[in-house]
C-alpha cells in the first residue's frame, strides 16, 4: 500500500501516520518520526522528576503554612510581656562545673495594668530556678535542648502560678560557661 502524498510547491510529503505501522516498510518511516519516539522518552525522563519536585515543594509550602498559623495563634494569645531579671546559676553537671546565665521574658495572656496586683515575682523566680537547676549543659547547647527547656519552664509556671497566665517563654540572653 503506497503512502499518501501531498504536494506543496513541488515538495512531496508522505504521511506515515495515516497507515498502520505494520503496513509501513521501515524505509518509509521518516527519520523525524524515529527520533520523536526517542525524544518523547527523553521528555518523560525530564518531566517526571520535575513533577515530583513540584509536588514536594507544594507539600512543604503547605505544611510550613500550618506552623506559621500556630505561631500566629500563639502571638495572638500573648497580650503582654513580663521582664524578669537575669538568672545566674550552677547547672546539674556532675562531671564539670558549668554556669548558666539566662535572661527570660514571659509572654502573658492578659495585660498587666498599673492599678492591678503585681505578678508574684518571688514565686515565678523560684519556679524558674527549680527547673533551670535540673538542666545539664550538654543538653542546653542544642536547639532541641533549649526548646525542651522552654516547654519545661512553661509547664512548671502554668502548674505553680496559674493566675499569671504564662503562654510563652522568651530567652533574651543565654550563656553557658564551663
Amino acid at each position: 500500500m503506497p503512502l499518501p502524498l501531498v504536494c506543496l510547491d513541488g515538495l512531496k510529503i508522505a504521511f506515515p501516520k495515516c497507515m498502520p505501522e505494520e503496513a509501513m516498510p521501515e524505509e518509509a518511516i521518516p527519520e523525524q518520526a524515529k527520533k520523536s519516539g526517542r525524544s518523547l522518552r527523553g521528555q518523560l525522563v525530564f518531566a517526571v522528576p520535575v513533577v515530583i519536585l513540584v509536588a514536594i515543594g507544594i507539600w512543604f509550602w503547605a505544611s510550613r503554612g500550618d506552623d506559621a498559623a500556630v505561631q500566629a495563634n500563639a502571638e495572638q494569645r500573648v497580650r503582654s510581656t513580663l521582664h524578669l531579671e537575669t538568672f545566674v546559676l550552677n547547672l546539674a553537671d556532675p562531671d564539670q562545673r558549668a554556669y548558666l546565665r539566662v535572661g527570660i521574658d514571659l509572654g502573658l495572656n492578659k495585660e498587666m495594668k498599673a492599678g492591678e496586683e503585681p505578678a508574684p515575682i518571688p514565686q515565678i523566680r523560684d519556679t524558674i530556678l527549680g527547673v533551670l537547676a535540673q538542666a545539664k549543659g550538654d543538653e542546653l547547647v542544642t536547639a532541641q535542648g533549649k526548646t525542651k527547656l522552654k516547654q519545661d519552664l512553661l509547664r512548671a509556671l502554668q502548674e505553680r502560678v496559674p493566675q499569671l497566665g504564662a503562654e510563652e517563654i522568651y530567652f533574651t540572653e543565654f550563656l553557658i560557661q564551663r
